[in-house]
């Protein structure tokens, strides 16, 4: 199978007829054999009503339906895990992202070799102040954080080859970064092609300015796993390491301090009285804690259990 097309969804019932046709034509214009995957994450409108009716006609559509809102992430896990296709193409389902793209992007992964390919929306035609500006700052932080030199890291258009989608693991609100998530896994070869952005035609957009306060908070969630989801007694124990180095060199001024005003004779001065006292007991307070949080870490590390993050309440059209 050519293509697996990922659609992750939530209340977007005007544009799925427009979508599903034009994806259709774009399919039988070259001839791809392929699966369109919706992934309704738990709509209250009739979005599933109508990916039923794609599925009863066309034996090549199949749904995914959450019981509740799980949100982006878990939506596409649970499509990277049914995908099939050679390479996989998420798109999102409210026509921003033109099917138009899909050939290109399909090119660029089967013949030039690369392991993803994001879209890059460089016009835009959303709001400057409310979208626009503070993406191109998010968009910056992600560079210089992940070494991942994408323009365009939210874009919900991409392409991967199916090896990569099988060893990423998307979790939380960590769509946004699944290049980096890949970058980490092993897969080097990261393209970008810019892609048309359409102005949203039916509806309003399901995601407020509150996703750049929670990227910029998962940036920091997946910088720390990255170099130490592994081993998180080393940042930890560092940091623990740290803390005990300035309570134990403080406490040796202190001792030093009062040695040296017994031996000269001066008033001897309370050891409560000397502001270093504060700082080794802070300081040495604040370095068993971070040991605790780091053995904590690694006993979690070793005893976590892989239950599902979300409930799935239909499925269509897989064996």
């Amino acid at each position: 199978m050519n293509l697996s097309i990922l659609i992750p969804l939530l209340n977007e019932e005007e544009s799925l007829n427009e979508l599903y046709a034009w994806i259709i034509k774009v399919m039988q214009t070259h001839n791809y054999t392929y699966e369109i995957i919706f992934l309704d994450d738990g709509s209250t409108d009739s979005s599933w009503h109508c990916i039923e009716k794609f599925a009863h006609e066309n034996p090549h559509v199949k749904g995914i339906r959450f019981m509740k809102n799980f949100g982006k992430s878990q939506a596409l896990h649970a499509g990277f895990a049914k995908a099939q296709g050679d390479v996989i193409i998420t798109m999102d389902a409210d026509l921003q992202d033109s099917p138009e793209e899909i050939p290109g992007l399909y090119d660029m992964i089967t013949n030039g070799n690369f392991d993803l390919v994001s879209g890059w929306k460089k016009k835009r035609y959303d709001s400057v102040m409310a979208k626009n500006l503070p993406s191109k700052l998010f968009n910056w932080a992600a560079r210089k954080t992940s070494g991942v030199y994408l323009n365009d890291f939210n874009c919900g258009l991409k392409a991967y080859k199916n090896v990569v989608v099988k060893n990423v693991e998307v979790s939380g609100e960590m769509h946004r970064y699944i290049p980096v998530l890949a970058k980490n896994a092993g897969f080097n070869k990261i393209g970008e092609k810019v892609v048309q952005h359409q102005a949203r035609k039916y509806g309003e957009s399901k995601f407020g300015m509150s996703r750049f306060i929670n990227g910029f908070l998962d940036l920091i969630t997946i910088w720390f796993l990255s170099r130490y989801g592994k081993r998180p007694m080393h940042f930890f124990g560092a940091a623990g390491v740290l803390m005990f180095i300035i309570g134990f060199v403080s406490t040796g001024l202190i001792i030093g301090i009062k040695l040296y005003r017994l031996y000269a004779g001066f008033h001897p001065m309370l050891v409560t009285e000397n502001p270093l006292f504060y700082i080794a007991l802070t300081t040495m307070i604040i370095g068993t804690q971070l040991f605790l949080a780091g053995f904590l870490g690694e006993i979690i590390l070793r005893t976590k259990s892989n239950e599902g993050r979300y409930k799935v309440a239909s499925e269509l059209n897989f064996l």
